[in-house]
């Protein structure tokens, strides 16, 4: 790794307050020893402030209420929910990754990271998002089990199957996350200021003189199959459940299908949806922009909807949720 000073000097601003672009020539380098993130700095209102902190408050309770209701209520404690416990908990870390310090940032004016802080957010950011799909596509094997097998669904789903999978999760995204991570810290940056409200890997290369080739040709195959992966095997899920459901023939079986089946797959279409928009988008003039508003959906909005969707859209829980609110009736009585 390269060593780092702790001066910001004059090159890195223009007098606009504006990011220069970056020289792409290796021999004006410049260390940084911290980031200035400027994502919000063009919309910093109460408006802004306020949308944040209701999103991020909604998905704390949310989450929170959800892991609750599962850990305490003990006719939630099939396979199915043990893993949505995991969901919650990666959800509610997913924003807390980058949301109390945009927060920071909208209401004052230091928005500067150090380089370690941005390194560890980076690793952070890249682990648990992926650990969210990887959660997603276990629980589309344990909705698989459920709807094509369901004779043998308590002895092939079983807690020590969750365990190993979520295990072997983590240690895939964790190395990923290792991978992309030391890759930029051993970066050159000719600039410090990201348009950016987190530091995330593209604006990181954007402000690189190292050739950017460089390192999309070594992390970009691995990111892609890592995100591929859980893509890949909750398609082929629901691919499977599609054909037994076709085969049975019946209205009643389509029916208890998508109920087992439907909170699930809301979930799966809004994270895989969001995500495609982001990397599969066109060319756009306003590019930083768009970034900025997608990843705001995939950070915010649809770790904030997860509890509600399965909330809403689950009898299991619902009828968890009753019985804990009569709980708290009887104890204030």
């Amino acid at each position: 790794m390269c060593q780092r000073v702790t001066s910001l000097s004059t090159p890195f601003s223009s007098p606009s307050g504006a990011a220069s672009a970056p020289s792409m020539d290796e021999g004006n380098w410049t260390s940084v020893s911290q980031f200035v993130l400027l994502g919000l700095s063009k919309e910093q209102d109460l408006l802004i402030v306020v949308v944040l902190l209701v999103t991020y408050l909604v998905n704390l309770a949310g989450n929170s209420l959800l892991l609750g209701l599962v850990v305490t209520d003990p006719q939630l404690c099939s396979p199915m929910y043990f893993l949505l416990s995991h969901l919650a908990v990666v959800d509610m870390s997913f924003a807390s990754i980058s949301l109390p310090q945009a927060l920071v940032h909208a209401l004052t004016q230091h928005r500067a990271v150090s380089f370690t802080s941005c390194m560890a957010q980076l690793f952070m950011f890249f682990a648990v998002g992926n650990m969210e799909n990887y959660l997603l596509a276990a629980m589309a094997y344990d909705r698989y089990v459920a709807v094509c097998d369901p004779l043998r669904y308590a002895a092939v789903v079983t807690r020590s199957l969750c365990l190993k999978m979520v295990a072997a999760s983590w240690a895939v995204v964790i190395a990923h996350a290792l991978l992309h991570t030391v890759m930029a810290a051993n970066l050159r940056y000719c600039g410090n200021r990201l348009q950016y409200f987190f530091c995330d890997l593209p604006p990181l290369l954007l402000l690189s003189c190292t050739r950017p080739l460089t390192i999309k040709l070594m992390t970009s195959p691995v990111g892609f199959l890592v995100w591929l992966s859980p893509f890949a095997f909750i398609l082929a899920s629901y691919v499977r459940i599609g054909v037994a459901v076709a085969r049975l023939r019946s209205a009643q079986g389509l029916r208890k299908a998508l109920s087992t089946c439907s909170s699930h797959l809301t979930v799966v279409l809004l994270k895989f949806s969001i995500v495609m928009c982001l990397y599969f988008r066109r060319d756009s003039s306003d590019t930083h922009g768009y970034d900025q508003k997608v990843t705001f959906l995939d950070k915010v909005l649809s770790p904030t909807l997860n509890p509600i969707i399965y909330s809403l859209r689950n009898r299991d829980v619902v009828a968890a949720l009753r019985r804990a609110g009569r709980k708290v009736l009887t104890w204030g009585m």
